[in-house]
C-alpha cells in the first residue's frame, strides 16, 4: 500500500505502511474492546491524573517554596504526568471510531505523549538519585541538592525527552488503512530499521536504564537504613519496595510487548496467531501503563511526611474559610509547620 495516495494530509516523502508486520486479523472482540472499554478508561485516567497532579502543583505553589531538588523533581514529575495524559481525550475518540483530527494533530499528540512518557520516567529516576544522595551521601547532599541544580538538570532532561520524541513526531501520519482513517507511525521503505531502532530506544530509555538506576539507588539506601535504629525504618523500607515494584509492574509488561513487536518486525516472529496476541498485549499493557501517572502523586508526594503536612495545612485553611463563611469558629492554627527531619529519620521524610 502506498499511503501517500490515500490521505491528502500526508507528506510527499515516500513512507510505506508495512503490511507484513501488521496483525493478520485483529478480530471483532479486539475492536469491541478498543471501542467500548478504552474510551471509558482513558477518560477516567485523564480525570484522576489531572486531579491528583493538580493537587500536587497546588501544594507546591501555595505552601512550599522550591528550595530543594526534591521540590523541583515533584513539580516536574507532576507536569510530566499531566503532559503524558493530555492526548487521552483524542485517543478516546480515536479508539471509539477512527482518527478525525488530521495529520498535524496526529503528530502533535504523538510528540506530547512521548515527551510526557520520557520526562515522567526521567524525573522518577532523578528523584531516586536525589534520595540516594540525601541518605547515602548526606555530607555532600547540602551542596548538590539545591533548587538551582535541580532546575538545570530538569531543563536537560526535558531537552532529552523532547529529542527522544522527535522520531515519533516525524513518522506519525494520518493514513487510510482498510477504509479506516488511522493515526499510525509510518516508516521509510526498505526494511524496518527505523521502527526497530525507535522501539529499542524506548526499551532502553523507558525501562532498562531507569530500572537499573532505581535498583542500584534503593539497594544502597536499604544498606544505609540497616544502620538506623528508629521506628520509621520499616515504613521507609516498605516505601522503597513499593516504588520499585510499582514501576516494574506498570512499565515492564509494555516494554516486553514492545520488544516482541520488534522481533516481529525483524521477522523473527512470523505467526498469525502470535501477531494477534502481540497486538493485543501492546494495547493492554500501554493502557495499563497510563494508570501509573495516577499513582505517582500518592507514591512520591502524598506519602511524604513534609508534603502531607503541607497538604493538611491547605485542607485546614479550606475548612477554616468554609466555617467562617458559615458563621462557625475554627480554633487552632490553620497550618502546621512540620519539623525538619534529620539523620536516619530524614529517610522517612524523603521516602
Amino acid at each position: 500500500m502506498n499511503p501517500t495516495s490515500q490521505s491528502p494530509g500526508t507528506t510527499e516523502y515516500d513512507y510505506t505502511y508495512d503490511e507484513n508486520t501488521a496483525p493478520c486479523d485483529e478480530g471483532n472482540s479486539f475492536h469491541r474492546f478498543k471501542s467500548l472499554f478504552l474510551p471509558i478508561l482513558y477518560c477516567l485516567v485523564f480525570i484522576f491524573c489531572l486531579l491528583g497532579n493538580s493537587l500536587v502543583l497546588w501544594v507546591l505553589v501555595t505552601r512550599k517554596r522550591l528550595t530543594t531538588m526534591t521540590d523541583v523533581c515533584l513539580l516536574n514529575l507532576a507536569v510530566s504526568d499531566m503532559l503524558f495524559v493530555l492526548p487521552l481525550p483524542f485517543q478516546a475518540r480515536y479508539a471509539s471510531d477512527q482518527w478525525v483530527f488530521g495529520t498535524a494533530m496526529c503528530k502533535i499528540t504523538a510528540g506530547i505523549y512521548y515527551t510526557g512518557f520520557y520526562s515522567s520516567i526521567f524525573f522518577i529516576t532523578l528523584m531516586s538519585i536525589d534520595r540516594y544522595i540525601a541518605i547515602v551521601h548526606a555530607v555532600y547532599a547540602v551542596r548538590i541538592r539545591t533548587a538551582s541544580c535541580g532546575i538545570i538538570i530538569s531543563l536537560i532532561l526535558w531537552l532529552v525527552a523532547g529529542l527522544a520524541s522527535v522520531p515519533n513526531i516525524v513518522f506519525n501520519q494520518q493514513l487510510e488503512i482498510e477504509q479506516s482513517v488511522q493515526c499510525v507511525p509510518t516508516y521509510p521503505p526498505g526494511g524496518n530499521t527505523w521502527k526497530v531502532a525507535s522501539q529499542f530506544v524506548t526499551n532502553i530509555l523507558g525501562l532498562l536504564i531507569p530500572l537499573s538506576i532505581l535498583v542500584y539507588c534503593y539497594a544502597q539506601i536499604l544498606k544505609n537504613l540497616q544502620k538506623c535504629k528508629n521506628r520509621n525504618k520499616i515504613k521507609a523500607i516498605k516505601m522503597i519496595f513499593i516504588i520499585v515494584i510499582v514501576f516494574f509492574l506498570f512499565w515492564a509488561p509494555f516494554n516486553i510487548a514492545l520488544f516482541l513487536d520488534s522481533l516481529q518486525s525483524l521477522y523473527l516472529i512470523n505467526d498469525c496467531k502470535v501477531s494477534y496476541w502481540i497486538a493485543l498485549a501492546l494495547q493492554l499493557t500501554e493502557t495499563v501503563s497510563f494508570i501509573h501517572c495516577c499513582l505517582n502523586p500518592m507514591i512520591y508526594a502524598f506519602a511524604g511526611v513534609m508534603f502531607k503536612a503541607h497538604l493538611k495545612g491547605i485542607f485546614q485553611s479550606c475548612v477554616r474559610l468554609f466555617s467562617s463563611t458559615a458563621g462557625g469558629v475554627v480554633s487552632g492554627q490553620s497550618f502546621l509547620a512540620p519539623t525538619q527531619l534529620s539523620g536516619c529519620s530524614d529517610s522517612t521524610g524523603m521516602l
